[in-house]
């Protein structure tokens, strides 16, 4: 943020467990196809990561399948619910949207993450909390942004599957059939502002796994430690 808060965090993706790594990359490309491709390019510093920033839009109560109960609005704030979507493209477009968007103004950094969890899979053998948990700010940070009204908004331009991604399930078609975690990248822009009147827009992108089993809503499952093209 310079004089101000940007919630950026590029070196939180680096925080991305080893285990889940491993687990996550697998599933996508079925054993890593001898460790080429996407899991390569991912685990290494191929790409140009940027890291998004968390936020809101519409708040309301949701259920993620798994769960026993809905996560009500107020444990949220104004984070947006997980869309009921089978695409993962789609899917990937309204989670970038929903890690770039921000109002510190009206969320409190424990509803911000609440939010954001909600959009995770509930299957604990491949999610990866810890590296969509890092885009938020700590808790110091996020109280001088409330400080002074910072609040973001994100627009997405595209969301495709990466190369290494597409090229891995040329080779193997059957990569998707036991986690269906696919490999999509995002590109976008994100607009900041204070109340002030201050405020600027920064080009983002991100590669995200997103979980879309048939006949089931996809879910977020870990964001890649560098954006695959």
């Amino acid at each position: 943020m310079g004089k101000r808060s940007r919630p950026r965090v590029r070196a939180a993706t680096a925080h991305w467990s080893t285990g889940r790594r491993v687990t996550v990359l697998a599933a996508v490309l079925a054993l890593l196809l001898a460790g080429a491709g996407l899991a390569a390019y991912l685990t290494t510093g191929g790409g140009r990561g940027e890291a998004p920033s968390g936020k809101p839009s519409v708040s309301g109560p949701t259920a993620r399948p798994g769960t026993s109960a809905p996560v009500a609005e107020a444990a949220t704030g104004t984070v947006s619910p997980p869309p009921r979507l089978s695409d993962p493209l789609a899917y990937g477009r309204a989670a970038a949207v929903m890690l770039w968007s921000y109002d510190t103004r009206a969320t409190t950094r424990d509803q911000q993450l609440a939010g954001m969890h909600a959009w995770m899979t509930t299957e604990t053998k491949y999610t990866d909390w810890t590296s969509i948990q890092a885009q938020v700010p700590d808790p110091l940070l996020w109280s001088r942004m409330h400080d002074q009204g910072q609040h973001a908004t994100a627009t997405v331009s595209q969301s495709v599957f990466p190369s290494a991604f597409k090229q891995a399930l040329a080779e193997n078609p059957a990569a998707l059939t036991e986690a269906y975690i696919y490999a999509v990248t995002v590109t976008g822009k994100q607009a900041i502002a204070w109340k002030d009147g201050g405020g600027g827009a920064e080009d983002r992108s991100v590669t995200l796994a997103v979980q879309c089993r048939p006949s089931a809503d996809c879910a977020l499952v870990a964001i890649a430690p560098n954006t695959a093209p």
